[in-house]
């Protein structure tokens, strides 16, 4: 097995301050610790430990400083991923998680818990993997089922890569009072973020033989927040908002653009925005692994592939022109087809429908709308995911 780091288990924090106050994304966040006292964790790793951490925990007065945070998750109507992000940061404040990996981690697992999630642990060697409960499908990440119920890892990103074969791990069999909500990967609210925290990118195409220029601020925090988000469905990151600083100086600006061409025209226009605009990389040599971009993440990134150009060309055409589109999934590539008033090119059909692939990434042959690469034309596809405007789904 390897790891990123090597989890620490010393370093104790000696006192909890009366308050701790961070910036959460633009809002000033204050939480109440006058009534709590510091739990360590120094034992070895083991069930009964940790069963030890969480008695002494639950009675040390953490009540306010949960309540405080499920306020915020109320006032900024934060979904799970993003409130999952404020309980980090609680964490971190509390406990860092450089000096005690253990604990930092037993920290948010217990805030999580305390916040009403069905969260669980699991102990290896020396790892110690944090799951919550969640219906949704989730790809790449540890799970396990208990029952009808899935748990899916949320720090498996801390260890890099664990060998399940060799390395058993033991279910920390706890019961936490009220501890039964799902969690949902499920995002469709970003923060609104300050204003001074975005910088400007220039976005620039080649369109029949004019230059087209964006200036678009974007936001490298979003980059932070969806650093560890997990492969979801296509539904799910496909329909990812766009933050107000990124939206506002983007779409407004492609609707200008388009406002005078046919239907057809604009949609050409926006899937060789997509194409051109942004560099090709694979997600191993870019990132290492593989990640799906949330539309805006591909637009702050300089480097991209074809599922996040396809995301990226949907929430385009849906923010538009909200036109039924159907989700393409190749072998070895994924690209959006859209239903036109009159079919154009070889059209796709799907449940009685006609639509016209537009290829939003670029390759060897420029295909125009309604075509698919040659090297793709013989080869099987799956439709993963159908967009109906009317529903919105």
């Amino acid at each position: 097995m390897c790891y990123l780091f090597t989890p620490a288990i010393t370093g104790s924090q000696p006192f909890v301050p009366k308050s701790i106050q961070f910036d959460f994304y633009g809002d000033s966040i204050n939480l109440p610790l006058n009534q709590a006292r510091f739990i360590d964790f120094t034992a070895p790793l083991s069930a009964s430990a940790i069963r030890q951490f969480y008695n002494s925990v639950s009675t040390a007065g953490y009540g306010p400083l949960i309540n405080t945070l499920v306020y915020y998750k109320g006032k900024y109507h934060l979904d799970d991923w993003f409130y999952y992000q404020l309980i980090r940061k609680t964490a971190e404040q509390i406990s860092p998680k450089a000096s005690n990996y253990y604990r930092y981690t037993l920290y948010k697992w217990y805030f999580l818990c305390s916040s009403g999630y069905d969260a669980r642990l699991s102990t290896g060697n020396s790892e110690l993997l944090f799951y919550v409960q969640s219906r949704d499908t989730v790809y790449n990440l540890p799970l396990f089922m208990e029952g009808d119920k899935q748990f899916v890892c949320l720090n498996y990103h801390d260890y890099g890569y664990i060998d399940f074969t060799s390395d058993t791990m033991h279910a920390v069999k706890m019961i936490v009072p009220g501890a039964d909500s799902n969690f949902s990967y499920i995002v469709k609210r970003v923060p609104d973020f300050k204003p001074d925290n975005y910088i400007q990118k220039q976005l620039a195409f080649n369109y029949r033989k004019k230059i087209y220029r964006f200036d678009v601020m974007v936001n490298p925090q979003v980059q932070t927040v969806f650093a560890n988000y997990p492969a979801v469905d296509y539904k799910w990151y496909f329909n990812v908002p766009l933050s107000r600083e990124t939206y506002a100086t983007l779409i407004p600006l492609l609707k200008k653009q388009v406002h005078k061409m046919s239907q057809q025209q604009g949609i050409d226009f926006l899937m060789r925005f997509t194409r051109y605009a942004f560099l090709y990389e694979d997600d191993q040599d870019n990132f290492g692994k593989e990640k799906c971009l949330t539309p805006e993440e591909t637009l702050i990134y300089n480097h991209s592939d074809c599922d996040d150009r396809a995301g990226l060309f949907f929430y385009l055409v849906k923010e538009i022109y909200n036109l039924p589109m159907i989700t393409l999934l190749y072998p070895t590539h994924v690209t959006i087809a859209v239903k036109f008033d009159t079919p154009v090119g070889d059209p796709v059909a799907y449940k009685g429908i006609l639509y016209s692939i537009c290829d939003p990434t670029a390759q060897a042959y420029d295909a125009a709308i309604g075509y698919i690469a040659p090297k793709f034309k013989n080869e099987h596809y799956k439709i993963v995911y159908a967009y109906d405007p009317v529903t919105g789904k």
